[in-house]
């Protein structure tokens, strides 16, 4: 059964939005092709993880199967054979069970997964072990992610072994095992048009809560109330879960990178951190922005907010193909450390007090990240050992911020507990880049003016 995603347009008409069922089977036609031949590859889907007594916790997908799929169901398995005459593409997943899926909900079986997602052969997971050393007898080459699945990884050298036995038969069991990772995360890192247009949509959404919590926001609030309005317009526009756990930081605990528990009372004077980004169908957003609970900067948290902007423009201004991507975290790290000496937080040589590190007591974490399936996504930052440049396709976030510990003694308490990070979501295109999260605002005037309103 096709998962099809209602969204609401800027029109007001409804339009459906997700990856099509030819792009899943371009997407594993492009990785067998990588592929070497008389080799297989073996991809497993995710589990039903328990929670607590009698409940799971929401089932998500693991993101290379269902890039390779699109199926939404744990415990299945994906088997890749190129050339293999009677189908390339197997699945093993749950059979049908009427009375099961009175309790849990219904099932495509091997019959809909055939049907529904182009797979060539589809077989119940109590054959798996049967069957899945037939699909590996005669390959020279296995394309498996070893030490993701301890258990999965048990039952792969039990295929093996089973195979190794009928030696004097004629069996022969792969005599090479590599790791899957590299041709499919290399794939994952450069977007597609329709993956493209997924995280637009995403990134529109997820700004889109960020403004509803500015909007909202107010002294006395605590900050799983504002934590709930960025839920809410999430789940209105489809977008069930977020990307992950959203943090909302008021005050001190916006010196907390990753902050989550979004517990404390917000109050006035302070300011608040949103870090979060919404999930849509399986592509994430992921913004920071951060503003005065009250709707006012004071002069300190004013001047650390307008540094760390000019810190992200400074940034997003260097992207565009060709970049390493090192270089645009060098960017942040001086005209950071430059910005935090004419505040008079430091004291130096710019090359000084880059050399040794100084400004890590402010500015701790890099630049950013992948962006795609998963919030800090796949895809490898150096190529040969060098650091990769940045080519069109690509999709990163940008995330300066600037940190002040309330036990940092070595300021003037009137900076301390003043914490701002800053985050766009960019994808590189021929010409530059774009962002995908512009529609929350960022300066201070225009955040100000919002919150007055």
């Amino acid at each position: 059964m096709l998962r099809r995603m209602r969204l609401y347009t800027e029109q007001g008409v409804t339009a459906d939005m997700r990856i099509s069922q030819s792009s899943f089977a371009a997407r594993r036609q492009q990785l067998m092709d990588q592929m070497s031949p008389g080799s297989v590859a073996v991809i497993p889907s995710a589990k039903e993880v328990a929670r607590n007594r009698d409940v799971e916790y929401p089932f998500r997908q693991d993101s290379d199967f269902y890039y390779l799929t699109g199926f939404n169901e744990p415990d299945a398995l994906l088997i890749l054979i190129p050339g293999r005459n009677e189908g390339q593409v197997v699945m093993f997943c749950r059979a049908r069970d009427p009375e099961m899926e009175i309790w849990n909900g219904y099932r495509a079986g091997p019959e809909g997964v055939c049907n529904q997602h182009g797979v060539d052969q589809a077989y119940g997971c109590a054959e798996i072990d049967e069957r899945v050393p037939q699909l590996l007898q005669g390959s020279e080459r296995l394309y498996y992610s070893i030490g993701t699945d301890e258990t999965l990884d048990g039952q792969v050298r039990d295929w093996l072994n089973s195979i190794r036995k009928q030696a004097r038969m004629g069996a022969v069991a792969p005599g090479e095992i590599v790791m899957l990772d590299h041709l499919l995360h290399e794939m994952r890192l450069f977007k597609a048009d329709d993956e493209v247009e997924m995280m637009r949509e995403a990134g529109r959404i997820s700004a889109e809560a960020h403004v509803r919590a500015m909007q909202q926001c107010k002294p006395g609030l605590t900050e799983y109330q504002l934590e709930a309005e960025i839920t809410h317009h999430f789940a209105v526009n489809g977008c069930r879960q977020p990307a992950y756990s959203s943090s909302v930081g008021g005050g001190d605990n916006a010196c907390v990178l990753h902050y989550t528990e979004n517990w404390d009372v917000l109050k006035d004077g302070d300011l608040v951190l949103i870090d979060a980004g919404c999930e849509l169908e399986y592509y994430a957003g992921d913004i920071t922005r951060t503003f005065p609970v009250s709707g006012k900067f004071s002069t300190e948290q004013k001047a650390i907010y307008e540094l760390v902007l000019h810190v992200q423009q400074a940034c997003i201004d260097a992207i565009r193909p060709g970049v390493p991507w090192i270089r645009i975290h060098n960017i942040s790290v001086e005209v950071l450390t430059q910005g935090l000496v004419d505040l008079g937080l430091l004291k130096g040589d710019i090359e000084g007090l880059i050399d040794t590190g100084a400004y890590k007591a402010f500015y701790m974490h890099r630049i950013g990240h992948w962006l795609g399936m998963d919030v800090h996504d796949v895809g490898d930052y150096k190529v040969d050992g060098d650091w990769r440049p940045l080519q069109a396709g690509m999709v990163m976030t940008v995330e300066p911020g600037i940190y002040i510990s309330p036990q940092n003694e070595l300021v003037e308490e009137k900076w301390r507990g003043i914490g701002v990070r800053i985050e766009d979501d960019m994808l590189v295109t021929e010409e530059g880049c774009e962002n995908f999260s512009a529609g929350v605002p960022k300066t201070v005037a225009e955040i100000e003016a919002l919150m007055a309103r």
